[in-house]
């Protein structure tokens, strides 16, 4: 029987932070917590301040858990499985796992089962990762294609039956109690038909974000030379906001990065070598239909140089003495590949 200890593995974990004004069951609610994930599939819910355990779930056993997310900020959480791998004699004779990976449902403090949701190539193809975010699930293809699903049509339609945390269940034959060991959480959300699709988008590396008010997305067209270029479009009808392709001139081994804002604000933050650029999507004159990029404000890195570090040192001989190059400057224009 998998059991949980004090040294158990952490594999992934999550900052809850009590919400302001909600009435909670019990005292130690009202302080902060750490969700965690355990190497041997529990999760946790450990005071940030005492470090005691005030909560704890075992998921399963047929598969192995391994990251944590938020799905709704501070509501919701999803946790994920790691990919099912075929092997080696079953890709050889052509057999391919049937489901890639699960996806666990909860909502936070206490905890109580939405449902596992396993995502699986008989349905929706040649799939190669899915999470999900705002209630939304994204699967992602290889070529780049991106799907987005309504996870709660999902569960409304596909819900084989309603679990509940701390329950007696009877599941394929066998009886246990739900979220305790060795039973845990059978997958009870399994897609047999193809749901209906919100929207699709092809980006390179797969790379999607959908934020802001009203809803807008981010890629990146999907075109090898593209990378490094964003656009930023109205989900409503994918028309290109105003000045929504951002693009920063970077001579740096890493690739500038831009993502929306965790706090709801609708800000898009672009993350350079040497400058952080914070914008806003705002309206066109009084046209509400259509919205463009401005800038908020940028803070800049200071690398500017001593000029007097670049002129050689001479001795009296007029021999040249050479200066030390430390190898360890984050200056882009002066990294090295060895």
């Amino acid at each position: 029987m998998p059991k949980c200890s004090k040294s158990e593995k952490i594999e992934d974990a999550l900052l809850w932070e009590c919400p302001v004004g909600e009435m909670l069951p019990n005292p130690s609610d009202y302080k902060s917590s750490l969700i965690a994930l355990t190497a041997h599939n529990w999760l946790l819910r450990i005071s940030a301040t005492t470090g005691k355990v005030l909560e704890k779930i075992y998921l399963a056993s047929y598969c192995k858990f391994r990251y944590l997310s938020w799905d709704t900020p501070q509501e919701v959480i999803v946790v994920k499985s790691a990919q099912n791998k075929s092997s080696a004699l079953a890709r050889q004779a052509g057999i391919q796992q049937p489901v890639l990976l699960y996806l666990a449902v909860f909502h936070v403090l206490p905890f109580s089962l939405i449902g596992i949701l396993e995502i699986s190539k008989k349905v929706f193809g040649n799939v190669t990762d899915a999470t999900l975010s705002h209630g939304i699930l994204i699967v992602m293809y290889s070529s780049g294609l991106v799907r987005l699903y309504n996870f709660q049509a999902i569960t409304e339609q596909f819900m084989q039956q309603k679990l509940d945390l701390g329950c007696a269940c009877r599941w394929g034959g066998t009886t246990g109690t739900v979220g305790e060991a060795p039973f845990g959480i059978p997958c009870n959300i399994k897609i047999t038909d193809t749901p209906p699709l919100l929207f699709e988008v092809s980006s390179l590396e797969n790379a999607f974000q959908i934020g802001g008010h009203p809803w807008h997305y981010i890629i990146t067209p999907n075109k090898k030379k593209q990378k490094g270029v964003f656009h930023i479009c109205a989900l409503k009808d994918n028309s290109l906001a105003k000045n929504g392709i951002q693009e920063m001139e970077c001579c740096s081994l890493e690739s500038d990065w831009i993502y929306f804002h965790p706090d709801a604000s609708g800000r898009i933050i672009h993350v350079g070598p040497n400058q952080v650029k914070v914008l806003k999507l705002i309206e066109v004159g009084n046209n509400s239909a259509q919205h463009q990029i401005s800038e908020d404000f940028v803070i800049l890195a200071n690398r500017e140089k001593n000029k007097n570090e670049n002129l050689p040192t001479v001795t009296a001989s007029g021999r040249v003495v050479k200066r030390n190059f430390n190898l360890l400057d984050d200056d882009p224009e002066q990294e090295v590949l060895f």
